[in-house]
């Protein structure tokens, strides 16, 4: 089973985004900020994660910076997930080392087959019983 780290400071958006993947599958845990989400990367050694942008402590940013930097974590594949949808967020973003971006509000099909993608699982439909979000 695939570990996946979701970091955001919205507990809502948490909670949304652990009940879309854990009803495809994958084993979940969660961050607030980037520094909470170091911490879980450590203990946890996840194979993706999943990470706001604008969050207290450590910016999305910031954590994708300091993941890609460092030799034992640059494998991991990081999705930045936001509201922050210009062309120069997505280029500040990949630019910073995000494997993908994805803009909030998204759909649970867009979510879960990026999530495949990157973990080069095959594609396919969310589970029936995902939600619209």
């Amino acid at each position: 089973m695939f570990k996946i780290l979701i970091v955001d400071d919205s507990p809502s958006q948490r909670e949304m985004m652990v009940s879309l993947l854990e009803n495809n599958y994958f084993q979940i845990a969660t961050a607030g900020n980037g520094l909470e989400a170091i911490a879980q990367v450590k203990l946890m050694q996840p194979d993706l994660i999943i990470s706001d942008i604008v969050m207290p402590s450590m910016n999305g940013y910031d954590l994708c910076r300091q993941l890609k930097s460092d030799p034992k974590t640059k494998h991991i594949p990081i999705v930045l997930c936001s509201t922050k949808s210009t062309v120069i967020d997505h280029h500040w973003g990949f630019k910073q080392g995000a494997d993908a971006y994805i803009n909030k509000p998204f759909t649970p099909t867009d979510l879960v087959n990026t999530v495949k993608e990157l973990l080069k699982i095959e594609k396919y439909l969310v589970s029936p019983s995902a939600r619209s979000y």
